[in-house]
């Protein structure tokens, strides 16, 4: 089944009616860089907080996401780990309030905050702009690939005959073509999103994601609705192994589709997570330290840092955890239950890479024409918040870090603001080219969650917490880690190097890299940083005042404490770790709840529910009531 007239004439709507609002509010983010990227920093927590929510509502990790629901069943509520989706719950605990303190547009002129102006600092910052826009790159190739199979599978039009036809010179009608219609209709997608995201900026941006979130919300709750009305809990129960209800596991992942869907197992085999304790183990570990490490310098940082105070700061990602996981969780548990009750035997026909395609499956099929047409309107919304907040973050590292820091420090912010959209369009060519040339949304994830993540992690963990880590440190530390990620990766590819984890461990996963690539990162963290003097007081003693972070911090803690009358280091470590515990408790139950409802599984809902409750109730006592309080009217311009 292919669209309706109906559902056609919405979604175009929708799409015209996005794209005019962006471009309409567009001149307010073009009078400059800060308000080009930070909207000015006068966008109200709340308003940031759903933006940031809609722009995580990304179409190509909610086809993940069906796709690991459907084979994993309530295990899958662990796999975002890889993420790690919990990075949240730390930002929101106490690491958005030492970011938004330092007052910088980018994660590039943090480091200039942390480290000073020196050499060592100046090449740290350099590898900060390095990772930040291969981060951007992959990130586009990932929804490019999204989209374009999400489109492929729901739109009637064969766009790559219709171009062979008008142009046999210049088209091919050769499926296996790099033009092929997957791709195509993923390139005029992401060419007309760009139009006012690359225009106006921040604002614009933030504007349509609050919007869309709306259109979002209401498209989820009719697909949960759909789902429970339409499916009885039996006909769930009989199509799906034992254990798949359990979000609990052993050594191993224990579920066999053997008797049902074959393939499923093949998937959970090319997927490595056959030994689930051990995938699991390296998820969480991996996770801590990335949590530990702060945002990465995407649109999450650049949310950020466009609050206007430090307690909104944390607000803002409060409010991500509370509104993004039901609405989300209930659209992907209702077309997994549609999928399973209804779409078996076509699964039995697919391959297994073409499980990522469960979702466009269930909507062309399933849905009422014209509820289709709405729901394409959000899932169109999903792609587009997170395709324009990707793409927002990436020139203000090329033009702020790099041309206005090295090449033109006396650019006019016309002109910056001009530059920014050149910069805008020359990743968004580069992410289009590497998302032609991939295959499967998991594998770009994967490597860029996994692999490219796992490099990053240990420098930034070490620029919070301890003093005698340098900007050399972070340069060696960075580029050892971003280089091992990347000649790992292309060792795990290596036939051999499967063949022979066949043979002693099981399918490859890429988490198995996570050990080796933390390991060449950490040498190089502390190579650089203990061959190389310390970084001026102060440059640490302005750091450690202004954003009051724990850790080893004790000459530079001692010095403030007798230099600074009044004051009072940051004593909440434990308080601190005691949020983060229960805050990924209330995070997993936002998470699990919605699954539940929709699968009208009340003996796992109803406790989940009250443990909800009853975390909510000790959050608010040991962190909403803790948090600083705002700065009279009178101060707050010089937090701006």
């Amino acid at each position: 089944m292919r669209l309706q007239l109906l559902d056609i004439s919405i979604l175009l709507a929708y799409f015209v009616a996005t794209i005019l609002i962006g471009l309409w509010v567009s001149r307010r983010g073009s009078k400059d860089l800060d308000s080009y990227f930070l909207g000015g920093k006068s966008l109200p927590w709340y308003v940031l907080g759903v933006s940031d929510a809609s722009g995580m509502f990304d179409i190509s990790g909610t086809m993940v996401m069906v796709f690991w629901l459907f084979v994993y069943g309530l295990k899958s509520i662990w796999l975002p780990f890889v993420w790690p989706v919990f990075n949240q719950v730390f930002l929101m605990m106490f690491l958005s309030a030492w970011l938004r303190r330092s007052n910088v547009l980018t994660g590039a002129e943090w480091i200039q905050f942390r480290f000073g102006r020196g050499t060592g600092a100046n090449l740290a910052h350099l590898s900060v702009v390095l990772f930040a826009v291969l981060n951007v790159i992959g990130m586009l190739a990932y929804a490019f690939k999204g989209i374009g199979k999400f489109a492929e599978r729901m739109l009637p039009w064969n766009l790559q005959t219709m171009l062979a036809d008008a142009a046999p010179a210049l088209f091919s009608a050769d499926p296996a073509s790099t033009l092929n219609n997957e791709n195509l209709y993923a390139l005029i997608i992401l060419l007309l999103t760009s139009l006012y995201a690359i225009k106006g900026g921040m604002v614009s941006v933030v504007i349509t994601e609050v919007m869309q979130f709306f259109v979002l919300t209401i498209t989820s709750v009719i697909i949960g609705i759909t789902a429970m009305y339409k499916v009885s809990p039996e006909m769930i129960r009989q199509a799906v192994p034992e254990g798949w209800y359990s979000p609990f596991f052993g050594r191993t992942l224990g579920l066999d589709w053997s008797s049902l869907l074959e393939q499923a197992n093949v998937v959970i085999r090319e997927d490595g997570n056959e030994l689930f304790a051990i995938a699991f183990g390296l998820m969480f570990f991996k996770g801590v330290l990335a949590s530990l490490a702060g945002p990465a310098p995407n649109y999450d940082m650049q949310r950020i840092l466009a609050t206007r105070t430090p307690r909104e700061a944390c607000l803002m990602n409060g409010m991500v955890n509370l509104v993004l996981y039901f609405p989300r969780y209930m659209m992907i548990t209702g077309i997994t239950v549609l999928a399973i009750a209804f779409s078996m035997e076509e699964m039995r026909t697919l391959k297994a890479d073409q499980f990522e395609e469960l979702l466009p499956i269930v909507l062309s099929r399933h849905i009422p024409t014209g509820v289709v047409g709405l729901l394409l309107a959000g899932l169109m919304a999903a792609f587009m918040s997170n395709f324009a907040a990707t793409l927002n973050a990436a020139p203000a590292y090329i033009v702020n870090d790099v041309y206005k820091r090295f090449m033109n420090p006396d650019c006019t912010p016309r002109r910056a603001v001009a530059l920014s959209r050149l910069a805008s369009m020359a990743v968004l060519a580069i992410g289009i080219a590497f998302g032609m040339l991939t295959t499967r949304i998991t594998g770009v994830m994967m490597w860029i969650v996994g692999a490219l993540y796992t490099g990053y992690v240990m420098a930034n963990v070490l620029k919070w917490y301890w003093w005698r880590f340098n900007g050399y440190g972070y340069f060696w530390g960075m580029v050892s880690g971003i280089g091992a990620a990347m000649i790992a990766s292309e060792v795990a590819a290596q036939p051999a190097v499967k063949a022979w984890f066949i043979e002693h461990i099981g399918n490859m996963n890429s988490l198995y890299l996570i050990p080796p690539i933390l390991l060449a990162s950490a040498i190089g963290c502390l190579a650089g940083t203990l061959l190389t003097p310390p970084e001026d007081e102060e440059t640490l003693l302005t750091f450690y005042v202004k954003t009051r972070p724990w850790g080893a911090w004790g000459p530079i803690r001692e010095q403030a404490i007798a230099t600074i009358p009044g004051f009072q280091p940051n004593h909440d470590f434990r308080v601190n770790m005691f949020n983060v515990a229960i805050g990924i408790v209330w995070q997993l139950c936002l998470t699990a709840l919605p699954i539940y409802v929709v699968l009208q599984q009340w003996d796992w809902a109803i406790p989940m529910a009250l443990t909800l409750v009853v975390s909510s109730v000790v959050l608010k006592f040991t962190w909403y009531d803790r948090l600083e309080p705002d700065p009279p009217p009178s101060l707050t311009p010089s937090l701006r």
